[in-house]
């Protein structure tokens, strides 16, 4: 039997532009000190930026197909066995992995030059691409899962 806590899973907000639970995400993880409205205009902005040289007809497109490239499928996770820590690739939950793609997009953004709404815009617009920190970071976590898949067997 488990001795982690039950997790509570919360209703999906909607964001108030689009309609979306993936934009009211993004704006949660983009988030600062309580300061939503600043937030929401961060992302409302970054996500027409993002749009700018595309003929994409949906406002979310890019954002969907960003989101989806950097998604990661497998991670590794520590486990000691007989006095040993091995890495151990896991498969990653839908919810991790959403949660995951996010923080990397917007961790990256920040650390552009030219503010956060620019740097979130052509982060999204490079994810869509297939480019940028945050598929690299991605590829990274499955290139050490794919090295450590020795240890698949040391799986809970």
């Amino acid at each position: 039997m488990s001795r982690r806590r039950q997790t509570i899973h919360k209703t999906e907000k909607l964001d108030s532009r689009y309609a979306s639970p993936l934009v009211s995400r993004l704006i949660s993880t983009v988030m600062k000190g309580g300061k939503k409205s600043l937030a929401e205009r961060i992302v409302y902005t970054a996500i027409e930026k993002s749009r700018e040289g595309s003929d994409a007809v949906d406002p979310l497109e890019i954002l969907n197909k960003a989101i989806e490239n950097t998604k990661p499928r497998l991670e590794v996770k520590s486990r000691r066995v007989g006095g040993a820590t091995y890495q151990v690739p896991v498969e990653i939950a839908p919810d991790r992995q959403l949660a995951l793609a996010m923080r990397w997009i917007v961790g990256f953004a920040v650390k552009r030059k030219g503010g956060l709404t620019r740097g979130l815009a052509s982060e999204l617009k490079e994810a869509a691409a297939g480019q940028g920190n945050a598929i690299k970071k991605r590829d990274d976590t499955h290139r050490m899962a794919q090295a450590n898949r020795a240890f698949a067997h040391f799986r809970y």
